[in-house]
């Protein structure tokens, strides 16, 4: 007689899940068993449950389908929390599997008691708890299903005893996966927008992640509307490539020129994309929003005309409606003020004629020219985040995922090896924080075990240098923020994995093409400078005032070293050059 864990193991199956990342423990012994004994489902195991949730989201991130993570009662799925928060804020569909203590315990302050139902509600579309065998497999239909659609995470708590009830017999139900459609607003919507795109004199397009799929649609109304490109970093894969009207990214991370764009336009067309930072988007113009999700229109901004549908679809639709527009000033400026911040950009990454300590863009722009055209780049929250957005080049082909909504530390070991599992072939590159890599440095032995050849490239600056340059612009000393590092590279060598520790910019490029063409796991520790500024394409008159405090402050306190090494870092260096 099959029981409930055999039902939940065989629906999964059915929907096309490859494997299911966790740890193991006694009350969910049941499900891990009877993915045993079926040899259907693969159990991917990790270090650490939150490891899972990140894993999975990061394999539901690529693949666009329904992943799987599973834990123990208590201690073990409350670990979950960190990474489901990442997966419901990035929108992308995981079911997880919370074991539960025994039913007739809950409420009675028992041996690791939690309430999963609760504990898991905010960070998910949909939450239940399964007491009985009837409610399988319809809970578990209706989560995976709510899952998909809703693109979110969906929690099944279940006590540990019911996985191994008799199931009930039922009829089967076809696979849950997701249903193609056709999403796009009314015709009198889509008129009402081309009239406001025809009489608009500049038009500047801002996209994000909901432009997955529709690089064509973005460049040919781009090219109708004669319109410059900015893209939020979630929509950076999909946008910059082979787009004659990107202007870069907007926002904390990005450039110059994107700011500009927005700040320029008379009307900003918005699509698929939930940029939230406020100041950025721009003071007097008219505002289109096009999302799949009606419930987002003026969530950031005030809007004058919302859009519910995909990108794809609604541009489709939109297109035939404009008119060719043949003035080309405000997408000449915009993109001749984009050369010249990418030359900018471009000339910090540089070997620096082998001057140490190395500076963080020229690894950035290292990985990018070496990495294969296919690769799966995955950076730490950060400034690892920051040289990825700067300097990572897209071609369609290339992946570019991580914690940008939810903005966790320790995101990229994780979520590389839920990218690594879902494509073994693929090249998976984690740009890794020493901060980010130390948090969850058990999953490297992850990587041993189940054999990930990921590549993980540390930017080492001994420090939580964001953290720092944040301190920075607010006018507070640098506190706290201090890293006593071990040479990462020695400790990966430690583990079976291969290791190597780069301090001179010219040991870089082979020490990058080694662990790359390595047939396995690699780490390379580089020694990067701290005091590397990233700064945003707006300063405010507050970041000023914050700078200025914390020099004041920073000599006073009798550490002015850190103002000689800031400036030779980011002045003199490239000054006498």
């Amino acid at each position: 007689m099959p029981t409930v864990a055999d039902t939940i193991v065989e629906i999964i199956k059915d929907a096309g899940v490859k494997r299911v990342y966790g740890l193991p423990g006694d009350s969910l012994n049941g499900f891990t068993d009877a993915l045993r004994r079926a040899a259907a489902v693969a159990w991917q195991h990790v270090r650490h449950e939150e490891a899972a949730a990140f894993a999975a989201g990061a394999e539901a991130a690529l693949t666009g389908e329904l992943a799987v993570c599973a834990g123990s009662c208590g201690p073990g799925n409350l670990h979950f929390i960190n990474g489901l928060f990442d997966a419901n804020r990035s929108r992308v569909p995981v079911l997880a599997i919370a074991a539960h203590i025994p039913e007739a315990e809950i409420g009675s302050h028992y041996f690791q008691e939690t309430h999963p139902q609760e504990l898991f509600r905010e960070c998910s579309v949909y939450c239940e708890l399964v007491s009985i065998p009837e409610q399988l497999p319809r809970v578990l239909e209706i989560a995976m299903r709510t899952a998909i659609e809703r693109r979110g995470v969906a929690v099944v708590v279940i006590p540990g005893e019911v996985f191994l009830k008799d199931a009930i017999s039922r009829r089967k139900s076809a696979p849950i996966t997701y249903s193609p459609r056709v999403t796009r607003p009314a015709d009198t919507e889509l008129q009402a927008a081309a009239d406001l795109l025809n009489s608009a004199r500049k038009v500047t397009i801002l996209g994000g992640a909901g432009a997955e799929g529709a690089h064509e649609q973005l460049v040919a109304i781009a090219d109708k509307l004669k319109a410059p490109v900015v893209h939020a970093l979630r929509g950076k894969e999909f946008i910059e490539y082979d787009n004659p009207f990107d202007v870069g990214m907007t926002g904390l991370l990005g450039f110059s020129s994107g700011y500009r764009a927005m700040e320029s336009c008379d009307v900003l067309l918005m699509l698929g994309t939930d940029f939230p930072y406020q100041q950025f988007y721009p003071s007097k113009a008219k505002i289109i929003q096009v999302d799949i999700r009606g419930e987002q229109l003026g969530h950031r901004t005030p809007v004058d005309l919302g859009l519910v549908g995909s990108v794809r679809d609604t541009v489709d639709a939109l297109l035939p409606l404009l008119k060719d527009r043949t003035e080309t000033k405000h997408l000449d400026a915009s993109t001749a003020h984009y050369a010249k911040a990418r030359k900018s950009l471009d000339d910090l990454a540089v070997n620096d004629r082998n001057r140490m300590p190395i500076h963080p863009q020229y690894v950035a722009r290292q990985i990018s020219e070496l990495a294969t055209d296919d690769a799966v780049f995955i950076p730490d929250v950060g400034s690892p985040v920051v040289w990825a957005s700067r300097y990572l080049q897209m071609n369609g082909s290339r992946r570019l995922i991580g914690s940008f909504s939810h903005g966790s530390m320790a995101n990229a070991v994780p979520q590389a090896i839920g990218a690594q599992s879902a494509f073994p072939g693929r090249q998976v590159v984690a740009l890794a924080g020493d901060g980010g890599l130390a948090m969850l440095m058990g999953e490297l032995l992850t990587l041993r075990q189940n054999k990930l050849p990921v590549k993980i490239v540390v930017f080492n600056n001994s420090s939580l240098n964001f953290v720092e340059v944040e301190m920075k612009a607010a006018g507070f000393v640098n506190f706290g923020t201090g890293l006593d590092n071990p040479n990462f590279a020695d400790v990966a060598n430690a583990m079976g994995i291969h290791g190597q520790r780069v301090e001179q910019p010219d040991d870089l490029e082979g020490a990058l093409r080694a662990a790359f063409e390595h047939d396995g796991p690699a780490l390379v520790d580089v020694v990067v400078a701290r005091q590397e500024l990233s700064i945003p394409p707006a300063i405010t008159a507050e970041q000023v005032k914050g700078f200025t405090l914390y020099a004041l402050r920073t000599i006073m306190s009798g550490r002015g070293d850190e103002l000689i090494d800031l400036a030779d870092t980011n002045v003199f260096r490239r000054l006498f050059d």
